[in-house]
């Protein structure tokens, strides 16, 4: 591969990333007709049209389509390769773009990231808070922070929690006139309130442990919300039973705000991982979260 095709496979790949040929100009620092004119060169060489360019948006084709998801991870690995030796003689510096759920933002990320920033003045931290899956390679993230079970394939993985109880909840006037369930069974006869992921649009099923089983419960609804804030909201306006992690909602359970229910029954969940592309690691900028996240991680949580 010469030094062109090379360049021409990053902006080629960047355009695919931004969703236009002015964003990844953007993100590349470079004129916009130099990235237009990178693209049909490629396009050119390729002899196949790689993006459907319309005035509103652009589409990749079955060709481009096929060249993005192979040679993403060639081009990264080439990167992260170069980017390693020039750190030998830098401070850490550059960008670097972290997904993760908006809860661990709040739970985990917001107390120390500032410790971080301060500490590398150099790099620029993008957090990137949304419940959605992401696939951080194809949407140019260095890193991620999911639960353990719901990790990419290829991925290294690293724990930054223990696993996690999944809490049921109510408020204690709900309770009051609906009376506090004593089974698993009994939640027939109180609504839940509903979340559903933003990605699949599935609304998430309720499982309880009973025993050395996992079991699955049907409830009435009361509302579905996408946002783990609302949850909490919602029970405590009296509105129904909420399920939601244990260490978040645990200040509410301690305050009596909300009241724990079927507490024996809950189920518990894979913990937190901090995950991201093999070599990454490689480079300096990304070494130096990974090590930093790693270190405030959470060794062990009260689980009553």
């Amino acid at each position: 591969m010469n030094g062109t095709t090379y360049q021409q496979l990053v902006i080629f790949q960047t355009i695919v990333q931004e969703g236009s040929i002015r964003a990844a100009a953007r993100r590349l620092e470079l004129a916009a007709p130099s990235v237009s004119q990178s693209l049909k060169a490629l396009e050119n060489s390729m002899r196949l049209p790689l993006l459907l360019r319309t005035t509103r948006r652009m589409e990749l084709t079955e060709a481009g389509q096929m060249l993005f998801d192979s040679t993403l991870p060639a081009i990264a690995t080439l990167n992260y390769a170069v980017e390693n030796v020039r750190d030998l003689s830098e401070a850490p510096s550059g960008t670097v773009r972290l997904t993760l759920p908006r809860f661990v933002a709040q739970f985990f990320l917001m107390p120390v990231y500032a410790e971080f920033c301060e500490r590398y003045p150099h790099i620029q931290l993008e957090l990137s808070a949304s419940d959605a899956t992401v696939n951080i390679i194809s949407q140019g993230f260095d890193a991620g922070i999911r639960f353990g079970d719901r990790i990419e394939e290829g991925m290294v993985a690293r724990a930054l929690t223990p696993p996690i109880k999944d809490a049921l909840f109510a408020s204690p006037e709900y309770l009051e006139r609906h009376g506090t369930p004593q089974t698993p069974d009994d939640l027939r006869h109180h609504k839940l309130i509903q979340y559903r992921f933003i990605a699949s649009n599935q609304l998430a099923p309720l499982e309880l442990q009973d025993g050395e089983n996992r079991i699955r419960v049907e409830m009435p609804t009361a509302l579905v919300v996408n946002d783990t804030d609302l949850i909490m909201d919602a029970a405590q306006k009296n509105l129904g039973i909420g399920r939601f992690l244990l260490p978040m909602v645990r200040p509410l359970l301690k305050s009596g705000a909300l009241v724990p229910v079927l507490a024996r029954h809950w189920p518990v969940t894979p913990g937190l991982y901090l995950y991201y592309p093999q070599n990454s690691q490689k480079a300096r900028r990304i070494r130096v979260l990974i090590d930093f996240l790693c270190a405030r991680a959470i060794s062990e949580w009260p689980v009553d």
